[in-house]
């Protein structure tokens, strides 16, 4: 069966189980592994599938898909992103990191520099920078949201605002044509816009999955984001408005 013809009904499937593995399909198909794999990358680089690990999920404009999913989404891709974010920051800078995978990428590529301080409303950015003894870790109050390790709330927003941080490193959830940041939780951006308030220079780390993406809520436009790290080129519209807006894009990998 050629690809155009799988893939509406690997579409069928995902619509009707809510996820489809690459195992599964291939033993459908009596293809390859590696086949279904290109045929589910075709799928989401055109904005019809979310990959996650061992297979895909219908992209979804109202909920965010499983924390170990995400985590796994990209990983390639994260780590030069990550080294890239990274590589703008200074030793001896004070550094905010927030919520989300891209971030926890970010904080290891951290791990090696010296006279940091992190700030932090992320659990696990902690645990992975306290095996840097050079960086002093800062965490957030708020109440934990459980799925990803994250601190929300009032309480995170009012620590977040006794800081001025030289660097502050965001992630989000989806990024429309319009260039606006977008995520599903209230709660959380509404931290994500204090973040930015203090700070002296503010990073998003966000790839390419996240341009085919929806989402409800909106954190700010890219227009209020100095450096913008990615692991693709940006769609033409979007890349003017960077450029109108003085927002610098790096493409890393």
């Amino acid at each position: 069966m050629q690809p155009n013809l799988r893939h509406p009904e690997i579409l069928d499937l995902a619509r009707n189980q809510g996820r489809v593995t690459v195992e599964g399909l291939a033993e459908r198909f009596g293809v390859t592994v590696q086949t279904i794999r290109r045929d589910l990358s075709d799928l989401a680089d055109a904005g019809q599938l979310q990959r996650v690990h061992g297979g895909a999920v219908l992209p979804s404009g109202t909920t965010n898909i499983g924390y170990e999913d995400r985590r796994a989404l990209k990983s390639v891709e994260k780590q030069a992103m990550a080294g890239a974010c990274a590589a703008l920051i200074p030793e001896g800078a004070s550094v905010f990191l927030n919520i989300g995978t891209s971030t926890e990428a970010v904080a290891r590529a951290l791990l090696q520099h010296r006279r940091l301080l992190v700030v932090t409303n992320n659990m696990n950015v902690a645990t992975i920078l306290a095996a840097n003894p050079e960086a002093e870790v800062i965490v957030t109050g708020g109440t934990l949201r459980r799925s990803d390790g994250g601190l929300v709330g009032p309480l995170a927003s009012d620590t977040i605002r006794q800081f001025k941080f030289d660097f502050a490193v965001i992630g989000c959830s989806a990024l429309d044509q319009d260039g606006d940041l977008l995520d599903f939780d209230v709660q959380e951006v509404t931290v994500s816009q204090v973040i930015l308030n203090q700070a002296r220079h503010s990073i998003l780390v966000a790839d390419h999955s996240k341009f085919h993406r929806n989402a409800p809520a909106r954190i700010v436009s890219l227009q209020q984001i100095d450096t913008f790290v990615t692991d693709q080129a940006l769609t033409l519209g979007v890349a003017n408005k960077c450029l109108e807006w003085n927002t610098k894009v790096i493409v890393a990998g």
